[in-house]
């Protein structure tokens, strides 16, 4: 691991994909707007954000209380840092109109010594950074500095970067290991990162020192949030009087020094959060300590802890993992907002250390768990992915509540929408890395780049057929007199083979890691055909995974499927999925452009005479059915009812 070799993300690039930029085009032209007017409490039937009113309250513009979550104030700055985005790719005066009142808004707001939350601002303003534990000071921050960062690199903006460079100085002026410092860290991961974005946007070693320190202490002895617990008389700001037990450390990623972690605990969201930024830290500061116990963190969440669709968190009593194995259908959580996390964890990996796997987990969860958490029409979200539902349940078993048959129009706790809408409005960033000699490519979106490679700049272009047809195109569109260099594409796990021709000859290249590196003196206008396998294909558990032993799933190219009762007649789990039955493509009817999967199935029902027994003595009758299959990432855009991505194989 070494400076001079390190990926680096491709820069100036434009999405246009026949897949991805309908839903850039959704951000833009629906999900901002709609939820500039969610933040304002303007969406008739949903519930009320409140975010512009707590910051019109903080900035003594309006009179009023402290409304919502304790870290209310996120959900305008994810807003902020998709805009951002957007704008890089395009100037739109009503965005930018909408995201300059926001930092005048949040500047007022601001405090004289450049403390920022509106929670503490206006319902508890004596209480600063007394309770970390649960009160998301430090992950409000981080947002608002990753918006900053985020509109600074995009639009050469300083408005909200001037804030964030303020709000950042007092952090590190109340934190850190210095005598008279807070030796703290946050309940919720997110400073980290944004400390970090903020180094890279400003050149000031401070800001990555202050992330170093953040990860560093985490764990150590004695217990940060149990002394704080302690010192605060052992209350709770979710619970009202004296707590019994202190705060969970496992649930907080701080049981062991982030060294020695080996498996992946406690809440999701936070733990691939603090993974990404440990990430970051091992690459800019060449901490192969911390690479290592990213290498047994990512192993211990892919190969024991993840659900089939790059879900993860499996309960939904803490959003947490919970055990190795421990994956059930109908009871899981997956929020998206995990999956976003696990994104960012890869693609940090793959900064570190170029290895299919990386990418292979960054397009699992980007076409499945994120794609669903969003509807057609970019009005509806889902906070929960289940890969089970039966909607009576939903409503009649209080173990199930959290499983929703329909995306809702909002949510009080609104993290996932706009954390969705900032990793679309920012896809570009995922596709291509560079470094000195080899130009990667991560993820087959279409899209337009200028990446930094030896000599100069390269302008490619990258077309795709990806999710739905098996074919993909590079062409060299501008290209600097200079050495030659390697093209790496990542060879996708759910493809068997890959064709590649050159120029309409077949290439022959160098295999390492899961990456075909094509090394030559390139020329503009070379052309790079590349050809997948992308037949339906049954997956199967591993034994240990009890929910799942005896059943089978398919794909087709990084899509997972699904069934849905729109198509199949309920009980989905009476029906099964013979071993021999061939599995055949169709199109949709309804969906433009996406591919079904058709299969002869069984069904099991019971023997007329015995319809209303619950238990009997006497076999089901087997009946032969039509099964149709639906990718995960669409399903719950027609009407409500049950869904399985699992179901039994039968003999």
């Amino acid at each position: 691991m070494s400076d001079n070799n390190a990926t680096k993300p491709g820069t100036s690039v434009r999405v246009e994909d026949g897949y991805w930029t309908p839903y850039q085009r959704l951000v833009r032209n629906t999900v901002l707007p709609y939820q500039w007017e969610a933040l304002h409490d303007r969406i008739a039937g949903a519930e009320p954000s409140r975010a512009i009113a707590n910051f019109r309250i903080a900035a003594g513009l309006q009179e009023g209380r402290f409304e919502g979550f304790v870290f209310q104030d996120t959900d305008l700055y994810k807003w902020l840092e998709a805009a951002s985005y957007q704008l890089g790719s395009a100037f739109d005066p009503e965005l930018e109109r909408q995201v300059e009142e926001a930092a005048r808004l949040i500047g007022a707001a601001q405090q004289a010594d450049g403390y920022l939350n509106t929670y503490f601002t206006v319902a508890e303003p004596g209480k600063r950074w007394t309770n970390l534990a649960d009160c998301h000071e430090l992950y409000s921050a981080g947002h608002f500095i990753e918006a900053a960062a985020a509109r600074y690199s995009c639009t050469g903006k300083t408005d909200l970067l001037n804030i964030a460079v303020k709000l950042a100085d007092h952090i590190d002026f109340v934190f850190g290991p210095e005598p008279g410092k807070l030796r703290g860290y946050d309940g919720h991961q997110e400073i980290e990162l944004a400390l970090v974005r903020l180094y890279e946007a400003t050149g000031e070693r401070k800001y990555l020192d202050l992330a170093g320190f953040f990860i560093d202490e985490r764990g150590q002895k004695p217990d940060f949030f149990h002394l704080e617990w302690e010192k605060r008389g052992r209350t709770s700001h979710w619970h009202p009087g004296v707590q019994k037990t202190p705060p969970s450390l496992h649930y907080h990623q701080a049981h062991l020094p982030v060294r020695e972690q080996e498996t992946a605990v406690g809440h999701a969201v936070r733990a691939v959060y603090m993974y990404a930024a440990m990430a970051d830290l091992a690459r800019l500061r060449q901490d192969e300590g911390l690479l290592a116990a990213c290498r047994k963190l990512w192993s211990s969440i892919v190969h024991k802890q993840m659900y089939v669709t790059g879900g993860i968190g499996s309960t939904p009593i803490g959003e947490a993992f919970t055990i190795d194995y421990d994956l059930p259908n109908d009871t899981n959580y997956s929020e998206t907002c995990a999956s976003i996390g696990l994104i960012f964890f890869a693609r940090r990996m793959l900064l570190l250390e170029v290895s299919s796997e990386y990418g292979d987990i960054m397009e699992l969860a980007l076409y499945n768990t994120v794609s669903s958490g969003m509807s057609a029409d970019g009005k509806h979200y889902f906070y929960v992915n289940p890969m089970e539902v039966w909607p009576e349940a939903s409503r009649g078993n209080p173990g199930k509540h959290h499983i929703k048959t329909e995306r809702q129009a909002w949510y009080g706790c609104a993290c996932c929408p706009p954390n969705a809408a900032r990793l679309l409005s920012s896809l570009g960033h995922y596709i291509f890395t560079s470094d000195n000699e080899n130009l990667y490519v991560h993820l087959y979106i279409g899209s337009e780049a200028e990446v930094q490679l030896v000599g100069g700049k390269a302008a490619i272009k990258l077309e795709s057929g990806i999710p739905w047809k098996p074919e993909a195109s590079l062409t060299i569109t501008d290209l600097p007199a200079g050495n030659p260099f390697s093209i790496a594409l990542r060879m996708p796990a759910w493809s068997s083979t890959l064709r590649l021709e050159i120029n309409g000859q077949e290439a022959d290249p160098d295999i390492r890691s899961g990456y075909a590196y094509l090394y030559r003196r390139w020329e503009q206008g070379d052309v790079i055909d590349i050809g997948f396998a992308m037949e339906p294909r049954r997956i199967y558990s591993h034994p240990q995974l009890r929910a799942d032993v005896g059943k089978v799933a398919l794909q087709r190219g990084p899509m997972i499927y699904c069934l849905e009762e729109a198509d199949n007649e309920a009980p989905l789990a009476a029906l099964s999925l013979p071993s021999v039955s061939e599995i055949t493509e169709v199109p949709s009817e309804w969906s433009t452009g996406a591919v079904l999967l058709q299969a002869r199935g069984e069904r099991l029902r019971a023997p007329l005479e015995e319809e209303t027994s619950l238990y009997r003595h006497s076999p089901p009758v087997v009946e032969t059915c039509k099964l149709t299959f639906v990718p995960y990432a669409l399903w719950g855009n027609r009407r409500s009812g049950e869904m399985a991505v699992w179901l039994r194989e039968s003999l």
